[in-house]
């Protein structure tokens, strides 16, 4: 005679250990916001505090570039080659630091040494060069974010025509090769604004733009499907039925509910807006007027072989920044969707 079978519950088709409503750790998680839960999880999260520790760090070092360059005694003033350069053509080492790397030992008045050809301290480049990748990546992180979500919320809960019209602009952008873009826009800058006083200004705001410009469009396609599924959900019906206006039920009641996706999204764009900074300054269509670690390691390049401390300082700022961000991004995304959770 067979066993008689337990009937099944919904708990046990799933993976997840079922929690005791009773227990301490459900009782922790009572009364908590999807936020305050979520940051509960990073803060036990020892690779995600490791990496939120080092963005620290470098927003600091943008912040307080200033203050840290004359701590050191370095600055981006430009200087006379041969004060600090071998100018002698009868020395071997011609173009190169007189005193520091590559031929010489440490010099406390320029730690990373001097760049060869121009004279410029590399440690005031490092630091200026954070800052420059921080505020770039930072702002078109802002600006492509909110076109994002103000675009992917608009065509999700109109839906009809307008979303129609949003998906195919949506689609577009996201045909067009960023690179390319980027390639043709650079000169054009150049060629207008080359010789204008604010140079550098409309420099840096164009590499933003640009950024923003390519940036946009994931956001929007993720906030899209978010709205989608939550504009038919009770609570939305409740405030249309009430006579909410459209903006209202837009920024007050969805928006809350998209936090997630949105942290989510921002965090895995900025280590990304960074390496594209630091790419196209590598390729002399970034910012070049101001200093830029992909600049710097494009000017490095060339002297690898004798001088790698001149490539490794910027190269493990660019690597070191991403690196941090991406996992931290990582980390984030896991905490506030535990099913991704290993």
């Amino acid at each position: 005679m067979s066993q008689p079978t337990a009937p099944e519950t919904l708990g046990s088709l799933t993976d997840e250990t079922p929690v005791d409503p009773n227990s301490k750790a459900a009782k922790e998680i009572t009364g908590k916001s999807p936020l305050q839960i979520a940051l509960g999880r990073l803060r036990k999260d020892k690779i995600a505090v490791t990496c939120a520790i080092l963005v620290l760090f470098f927003i600091l070092v943008a912040i307080f570039a200033n203050v840290i360059a004359k701590i050191f005694g370095v600055s981006l003033d430009t200087v006379t080659a041969c004060e600090v350069l071998e100018c002698n053509f009868a020395s071997p080492g011609v173009g190169y630091p007189k005193t520091g790397p590559p031929f010489h030992g440490f010099d406390a008045s320029h730690p990373l040494g001097i760049a060869p050809k121009s004279g410029a301290d590399n440690l005031a480049h490092w630091i200026f060069g954070a800052r420059t990748s921080l505020i770039i990546a930072a702002s078109a992180t802002l600006f492509a974010s909110v076109t994002g979500v103000v675009i992917g919320l608009t065509a999700g809960f109109l839906g009809g025509t307008v979303d129609k019209v949003l998906s195919f602009i949506i689609d577009f952008f996201l045909t067009i090769p960023f690179l390319l873009a980027a390639l043709i826009i650079a000169p054009i800058i150049i060629d207008r604004f080359g010789t204008s006083d604010s140079y550098k200004t409309i420099q840096l705001l164009s590499l933003i733009a640009i950024l923003s410009m390519f940036g946009w469009m994931t956001v929007a396609r993720l906030i899209r499907g978010e709205v989608l599924s939550l504009r038919e959900r009770e609570f939305v019906h409740a405030a249309r039925v009430l006579g909410m206006p459209t903006s209202r039920i837009l920024f007050k009641e969805l928006l809350p509910n998209l936090m997630a996706p949105i942290i989510i999204s921002i965090s895995l764009m900025l280590p990304a807006f960074v390496a594209a900074e630091a790419g196209l300054a590598f390729l002399g269509i970034g910012v070049t007027g101001s200093a830029s670690w992909g600049q710097t390691i494009s000017k490095a390049v060339p002297y690898w072989s004798q001088y790698s401390l001149y490539l490794w300082a910027p190269l493990l700022g660019v690597v070191g920044l991403v690196l941090a961000l991406n996992l931290l991004g990582d980390a984030v995304r896991d905490a506030f969707d535990p099913k991704t959770r290993r």
